[in-house]
C-alpha cells in the first residue's frame, strides 16, 4: 500500500489531497468511466526525470480516442500535461523515486450511458515507487477469469472499470498462494498478469503475446521489445500457450508498478532450476538504467 504525496493536482491547480475529488453521481463513479496511466519519476538530488512521458500521454490520449471520451483532445496537449506534472513534481518534491498517475475522470452527473460530450476532470497524484510485484522471483497462478476481449471492453485503453477484472484474477491468485494471475484469452492463450505484460525465452528466443492478444500495449513492454532487439536477442510476438511458460527457459515480467521482474514457478511448476533466468537480469538491468538516463532514444523527460 502506498499512500499518495499531499499536493495533487485537480481543477487546473494544486490541491491538498483531500480536496481531489470527483463526485458520487459522476460517470467516473458510477461506470468506472475514467482512463489513465502510470509512469515512473526518477529523483536524483534536485534533478527529476520522467520516463517517456510523451508516450504516456499517447496512451491518455489514445485511450480517450478508442473510448469515445472526446473533450481530452479538445482541451488538453502534451505542453500542458508536462508542465502541469512538473508543477506537481515541484510542489511535493520527492526526496525517492515516484511513481505519477494522470487520470482522465469523466465528471458528468448521471449523463446515463454515453460519453461523447461529457464534461471531463484531470487528476494527477504521486506515490512512492514501491514495486507492487515480488523482485526477486514471482509465484504465478492461471486465472478461472479469462480476460476482458478487445470486443468488449479494449485492452488497449486503460480503462478504470475494465480493473474489476484484474482484481478478481489477482485476488484468487492471492487467495490460492500466489503473488499474481495469468490471464488466458477465451481459446485459452496466455494474455498478460493483473497490471503487466508477460514474456518467456526459449532456446535463445524472447518471446512475448502480441498485440491482438487482448493484452495492454504497454510502454514498458515496447522498451524490453527495443532493448532486447539492440542486444541481439532474436524477438516473437505470437499467440502462446499456457503449456509453453511450463516448459520455458525464462518467463519475466514487466510493467511501471512491476518492474522487469523474473517468474520463478507457474500453476505449482518451477520454470527451468526455479531461480531467475540470464535473459531476465540482463535485461532488467538495462531497464532500470534505461528508466533513469536514457539519452538516445529520447526517454527521459527532464521535469524543471
Amino acid at each position: 500500500m502506498a499512500n499518495p504525496y499531499p499536493q495533487v493536482y485537480f481543477g487546473d491547480r494544486i490541491v491538498g489531497a483531500r480536496e481531489a475529488s470527483v463526485g458520487v453521481a459522476s460517470s467516473a463513479v458510477l461506470y468506472g468511466l475514467s482512463v489513465y496511466t502510470v509512469f515512473p519519476v526518477h529523483v536524483d538530488g534536485s534533478a527529476r526525470t520522467a520516463f517517456r512521458l510523451d508516450d504516456h500521454f499517447r496512451r491518455l490520449e489514445e485511450s480517450c480516442k478508442i473510448i469515445g471520451i472526446d473533450r481530452f483532445a479538445a482541451e488538453w496537449d502534451f505542453a500542458r500535461f508536462r508542465t502541469a506534472v512538473i508543477d506537481l513534481i515541484a510542489a511535493n518534491a520527492p526526496t525517492e523515486d515516484v511513481f505519477v498517475r494522470a487520470t482522465v475522470h469523466v465528471v458528468e452527473s448521471i449523463p446515463g450511458t454515453r460519453v461523447r460530450g461529457c464534461a471531463i476532470q484531470v487528476s494527477i497524484f504521486v506515490y512512492a515507487a514501491v514495486p507492487i510485484v515480488p523482485q526477486d522471483g514471482m509465484r504465478l497462478k492461471s486465472s478461472p477469469w479469462r480476460r476482458i476481449p478487445d470486443n468488449a471492453i479494449p485492452s488497449r485503453a486503460k480503462v478504470n472499470g475494465a480493473y474489476v477484472n484484474s482484481v478478481l484474477a489477482k485476488q484468487d491468485a492471492i487467495d490460492s498462494g500466489y503473488d499474481d494471475c495469468i490471464f488466458l484469452d477465451g481459446n485459452g492463450h496466455v494474455c498478460e498478469l493483473s497490471a503487466a505484460n508477460i514474456f518467456l525465452v526459449r532456446n535463445g528466443t524472447l518471446i512475448t503475446p502480441d498485440v491482438s492478444c487482448d493484452i495492454l500495449d504497454g510502454i514498458n513492454r515496447r522498451t524490453i521489445l527495443t532493448l532486447a532487439a539492440e542486444d541481439g536477442i532474436p524477438v516473437v510476438e505470437r499467440t502462446i500457450d499456457l503449456t509453453e511458460l511450463y516448459i520455458a527457459d525464462e518467463v519475466f515480467v514487466t510493467g511501471t508498478s512491476s518492474g522487469t521482474s523474473p517468474v520463478t514457478e507457474v500453476d505449482g511448476r518451477l520454470i527451468a532450476d526455479g531461480r531467475p533466468g540470464p535473459t531476465a537480469q540482463t535485461l532488467r538491468k538495462r531497464h532500470a538504467a534505461a528508466l533513469r538516463t536514457d539519452t538516445h532514444h529520447g526517454w527521459v523527460t527532464p521535469l524543471g
